[in-house]
């Protein structure tokens, strides 16, 4: 069994930034020479997020439309109450999307969909530099 774990970062610009991974993750698989099993992406923080979706214009402006809808920026957020930083919302979304996502390794590759990208999003309110831990697990 092989435990391969790297670091990859990601500079933002603040939200609503989504950012494709893909490549870098890709990158990695290729590097930990497993050929059957399983990688983790995993964002560090708790204001960001891990998914996949089609990287595309019109995605790319209906996600946060869609942020906008299910934890709106100018809501009334505790977080923001008791530490006055603004991104209560941030942090409402992250926990709904997740900081991590698991994709299977078969024969050296994920098994993406034609129009699947991995990506990296920024929900806080401000740029940050991200860390995220990519650790593959297998054969």
């Amino acid at each position: 069994m092989v435990t391969y774990t790297a670091d990859i970062q990601v500079e933002t610009q603040g939200e609503p930034d989504i950012i494709d991974i893909t490549k870098k993750v890709e990158e990695q698989v290729k590097k930990s020479g497993v050929q059957s099993g399983i990688i983790t992406v995993f964002c560090t923080g708790s204001t960001g997020a891990i998914t996949t979706i089609e990287y595309e214009p019109g995605l790319l402006k209906d996600l946060p439309e869609a942020f906008e809808r299910f934890a709106p920026r100018d809501a009334v957020y505790e977080h923001h109450l008791r530490w006055q930083d603004g991104n209560g919302h941030s942090h409402v979304r992250a926990s709904i999307i997740g900081p991590s996502l698991t994709i299977p390794i078969i024969e050296g590759r994920m098994p993406l969909g034609t129009w699947q990208q991995i990506v990296f999003l920024e929900l806080d309110v401000r740029s940050r530099t991200r860390r995220i831990v990519i650790q593959a697990l297998g054969e």
